[in-house]
């Protein structure tokens, strides 16, 4: 069972623009185990499973692979037949050239254009056909890139910086705006006239290592995994979270069990100073004790799902007794460890 990842507001974006196109998606929150108390969390995170889930069963509410998000209904297999379609290609460049031949017989999406330069390829998704740009747009412009650029780096099974990302849409706040470097890896240039992801063309001779197995497992746990990737994520925060999710590890500085490493010892793992660090993580909008959290909290949920008891969660994150532990968890969630079973 994977950690819990995936940030909350994709689920409660989705439910603000179908509950006003009719849509009732309360048996996919069911089907996934999400709460109303959890939707109210902006902090809230969701596994893979919950997210793939939830979408699957969105789909056979809306019976549309878009949730009515598109120009028109996307039908049920869309994703998998496309998948099929590119997976048997050579290399990335074939399966891209592939995908732009097929992209306008689905004239349901935003038009896309992909034009292959000497060293650049830009991939661009035209909404300005679609509604005036609110949740609907963002939704579109944020999954289709998306689900380019992590669909590309599974195919070619390695990580890829985008060189460039475009968004139609208002500069966010600090939050927000790190949010979205998290998701691509590279800052975010608002406000501008389509979206679109550059990529550098050198890419398009990395070979597909992907078959039809690897394919089908894909497609078993899709969307979740498009959402659940986090080696995008470049940030300060990013890098001090990975170094706490390598495992609770003893403090080298004090020797306790159970306990995260310090700030000290963080900040020397990144060759700067505590201060330094502090401050940069400010400028995300979150610090080492809300990291530690989430780390935790993710941790007890996967705990918790895999059937993990208490007391054995409780003693391997380092709390005094199973009732703290269980009034950390309440607090993190807002529910107790028993609703995760």
């Amino acid at each position: 069972m994977a950690a819990p990842a995936i940030p909350i507001s994709f689920v409660t974006r989705l439910l603000d623009v179908t509950a006003r196109q009719g849509d009732d998606l309360d048996p996919a929150l069911a089907a996934a185990a999400i709460d109303r108390a959890q939707l109210l969390d902006p902090a809230a995170r969701l596994t893979s499973e919950q997210m793939a889930r939830f979408v699957q069963v969105g789909w056979e509410i809306t019976d549309d692979e878009l949730f009515g998000l598109g120009l028109a209904p996307v039908p049920r297999g869309t994703f998998q037949l496309l998948c099929f379609a590119l997976i048997h290609a050579p290399d990335l460049g074939t399966a891209w050239r592939r995908m732009a031949g097929f992209l306008p017989a689905l004239p349901s999406s935003s038009p896309v254009k992909m034009t292959f330069g000497d060293e650049r390829v830009r991939i661009e998704f035209d909404t300005r056909g679609m509604r005036t740009v609110d949740e609907t747009t963002e939704l579109v412009c944020d999954f289709g890139l998306m689900v380019i650029h992590r669909f590309a780096a599974w195919l070619i099974g390695q990580r890829i910086r985008p060189l460039a990302v475009e968004l139609p849409y208002v500069d966010p706040d600090p939050v927000m705006a790190a949010a979205y470097t998290a998701m691509f890896g590279v800052p975010v240039d608002f406000a501008r006239p389509v979206a679109a992801v550059e990529f550098d063309t050198a890419l398009l001779d990395c070979p597909i290592v992907q078959d039809e197995e690897t394919l089908t497992d894909y497609l078993r746990h899709s969307p979740g995994r498009l959402f659940a990737e986090r080696d995008y994520d470049t940030g300060v925060s990013a890098r001090v979270r990975k170094l706490l999710e390598t495992g609770l590890q003893t403090d080298p500085e004090s020797g306790s069990r159970g306990r995260f490493a310090s700030a000290a010892t963080i900040a020397a793992r990144l060759s700067i100073s505590e201060p330094h660090l502090r401050r940069l993580l400010r400028q995300e909008g979150t610090t080492i004790n809300q990291l530690r959290e989430e780390v935790l909290r993710d941790k007890a949920i996967a705990a918790l799902m895999r059937g993990d008891s208490v007391e054995h969660i409780s003693d391997r994150l380092g709390f005094s007794e199973p009732s703290a532990f269980r009034r950390a968890f309440k607090r993190w969630t807002g529910r107790p460890p028993g609703a995760y079973r």
